[in-house]
């Protein structure tokens, strides 16, 4: 009869298993956290359109026409804040009975694309030494 090895080494695979499994789950939250936090900004003649991670337009600057480009960011804040209300009801209209479900993903989208503030101001930009890019408006 064959049974775990006296010296305990299926024990000791088994942690050293465990230990590798956490510390691979710490390196992809570490991976997340970073990722999360990427902004890319790309400048062509007068326009400068900052990104955030998921591909949401942080800032967006026109040379000369600062007034025009916070126009800009508010109404499509504004567009992006209504696509939790259209969500809503597409999905009332499609699988109402399953309201744990409209609920959390209507959440999601209510968290990620909220109602503008209307105080938002723009902030300068930053300079290309900044280790961010920011936001003309944060959320």
């Amino acid at each position: 009869m064959t049974g775990p090895a006296a010296n305990g080494s299926a024990s000791a695979g088994i942690d050293a298993w465990v230990a590798q499994a956490k510390a691979k789950a710490e390196r992809y939250q570490e991976m997340r956290v970073q990722a999360q936090s990427i902004s890319v900004t790309e400048v062509e003649g007068p326009v400068t359109v900052s990104i955030d991670s998921g591909g949401n337009v942080t800032d967006l600057r026109i040379k000369d026409h600062d007034e025009l480009a916070r126009a800009v960011l508010l109404t499509m804040r504004r567009a992006q804040a209504r696509l939790p209300e259209k969500l809503a009801e597409v999905m009332a209209e499609t699988i109402g009975d399953d309201k744990q479900t409209v609920d959390t993903v209507v959440g999601t989208y209510r968290a990620r694309f909220p109602e503008p503030q209307t105080d938002e101001t723009p902030r300068p930009p930053k300079s290309d030494d900044d280790d961010d890019f920011g936001s003309v408006m944060d959320r």
